[in-house]
């Protein structure tokens, strides 16, 4: 029986609802494609760290309202910038604010140890496709398109966008985006592996929940652990995370999930994992 539990976020612009262990997470400012603001992101900040912590969740699942996933920054106000304390920060101090800005929402989402999805129905640009990065794996639908945007606007990137951006595509196809802004369409963000699968626009919350549930059924903490051994591969030489990828498959060894599992697979039936 599927049960559904919707979380206040503190503002109408971010949604969340947990339903079959599956936190989903929807901006909701379709008006402006979902752009940042001053209240969605500091929900999204919080949504992040709440779910990612939460043991009733075992996936974060984050789409955006209408047909956009999310349209980065709000490019209007940084002309006009309302805010009086930011405006009368010294260089160091703008420098400092936006690196906990990103620490705590990209920074956060990666660091996250749930399988974590970004669901696209539409584009994602600028810091809306480092927040799409960050996350494990994306789905698009056919009509969605992404642009790194900053070029644009006459900005560098940030969020870790080159970062994020090298490491799913390669240098060379990293470059060319940032340097041109180009809007890259849906299937070619499948194939240069940006996206992992591009499904039919109205097919699109049904296949990334569906995706989402199997991973949230499954062994809490093999899944953490196979995160831990999927970013030490960018980390570390091939004998020190292959030791690493050993000590913790030993741990799981002893954990009442893997027992169910192979008892399961004996007795051919699905298994039911409790994340012990």
């Amino acid at each position: 029986m599927t049960t559904e539990t919707a979380i206040d976020t503190g503002t109408d612009e971010l949604l969340c609802v947990i339903r079959d262990r599956v936190a989903v997470i929807t901006l909701n400012r379709p008006e402006v494609r979902n752009a940042m603001s001053d209240h969605l992101t500091p929900a999204l900040r919080a949504m992040i760290k709440t779910c990612g912590e939460n043991p009733e969740v075992g996936v974060l699942l984050i789409t955006g309202a209408g047909t956009a996933f999310c349209a980065g920054g709000n490019v209007k106000g940084m002309g006009a910038h309302r805010d009086q304390k930011k405006l009368d920060m010294s260089y160091d101090e703008k420098v400092a604010d936006l690196q906990e800005r990103q620490r705590l929402l990209t920074g956060a989402l990666i660091s996250v140890r749930k399988p974590t999805i970004a669901a696209l129905p539409g584009p994602a640009v600028g810091a809306g496709l480092a927040l799409a990065m960050a996350c494990d794996i994306r789905i698009a639908a056919q009509s969605a398109f992404v642009s790194t945007g900053y070029l644009r606007v006459g900005l560098s990137g940030d969020y870790g966008i080159a970062w994020l951006l090298t490491r799913l595509v390669g240098t060379s196809r990293a470059r060319e985006l940032m340097f041109t802004a180009d809007k890259v369409d849906a299937t070619r963000c499948e194939a240069i592996g940006l996206v992992n699968r591009v499904v039919p626009d109205d097919k699109l919350q049904a296949e990334a929940f569906a995706l989402a549930k199997s991973m949230a059924e499954g062994p809490t903490l093999a899944l953490r652990y196979m995160k831990d051994n999927l970013d030490e591969a960018l980390l570390f030489d091939y004998a020190t995370a292959r030791d690493h990828e050993a000590e913790r498959l030993t741990r799981l060894t002893t954990t009442a999930d893997h027992r169910e599992a192979v008892q399961a697979f004996i007795e051919k039936r699905k298994p039911v994992f409790r994340g012990s």
